[in-house]
């Protein structure tokens, strides 16, 4: 009689970005990460947002001003496979960071902004938080009046953001995973006269700042995820390789 029972396999394969620039479409060469210009150009709900841009912050450039943080997250995509199981590509040496204040200079918040100088306002190399040497693409939105603590406008600016990030994902899930930089990869198992291990972890889910999606059409991945708001806030049971997969995006 077997010991351990496999349930699921996860495979993490890592490309490494050194650089990012604009360019005239969006592709990875060399080490290089290039966007298309105008990839923030796209359709959006005018009730909730006025505009947005995109920029650049390179390591060095820490000392920059910023607007509310709204969310940080890597750039990851389902190769094969659900969430959990099969194969995920990942770009490292980059972070998206979102950020928002409103048309009337009110920065996006329920109780409590984060604006400020990015490296004072932002603990680096931690769980969650840039590693200190990655560049951000940082996506900065401005609300309209009013909309900076309304749960459904947050929303629409985390699909948004979503949207502009699935055009870069769309190159990384054609690479070739045989010439990625690392490999992880990661089992599901259950070990017969073992204990059971339940790691309980709360979540926020009270409002515009505060709510957490869940099971997203890609890791870490806001378009096609549930709220725990609107799944009435009961416990949810997540494999550890669908955590380790981004089923979770919190949403603050």
């Amino acid at each position: 009689m077997r010991e351990v029972k496999e349930l699921r396999k996860l495979s993490i394969k890592t490309f490494h970005v050194e650089k990012v620039e604009f360019s005239d479409k969006t592709f990875l060469k060399e080490g290089t990460l290039y966007l298309r210009h105008g990839i923030n150009n796209l359709e959006f709900n005018k009730e909730y947002i006025k505009g947005l841009k995109i920029r650049l912050i390179e390591p060095s450039d820490r000392k920059v001003f910023v607007n509310s943080i709204m969310d940080f997250s890597p750039i990851a995509t389902k190769v094969l496979g659900s969430l959990g199981e099969g194969i995920t590509h990942v770009f490292t040496g980059i972070t998206v960071m979102l950020t928002g204040i409103d048309e009337e200079g009110i920065q996006v918040a329920e109780f409590g902004s984060s604006e400020g100088i990015l490296e004072e306002q932002v603990v680096f190399d931690r769980a969650g938080t840039p590693k200190k040497d990655d560049i951000i693409i940082h996506l900065d939105f401005v609300l309209k009046k009013g909309m900076g603590t309304l749960r459904s406008a947050i929303t629409e600016v985390h699909k948004v953001a979503d949207t502009i990030i699935q055009e870069i994902r769309g190159f990384l899930k054609n690479l070739n995973g045989k010439l990625c930089d690392e490999r992880y990869e990661y089992y599901d198992t259950v070990k017969k006269h073992r204990k059971n291990i339940v790691i309980v972890k709360q979540v926020a889910g009270q409002g515009a700042m505060y709510d957490t999606a869940l099971f997203g059409k890609e890791p870490c991945g806001a378009l096609g995820s549930r709220s725990i708001i609107d799944m009435g806030n009961v416990p949810v049971i997540l494999s550890p390789n669908e955590y380790r997969d981004g089923a979770l995006r919190a949403m603050h």
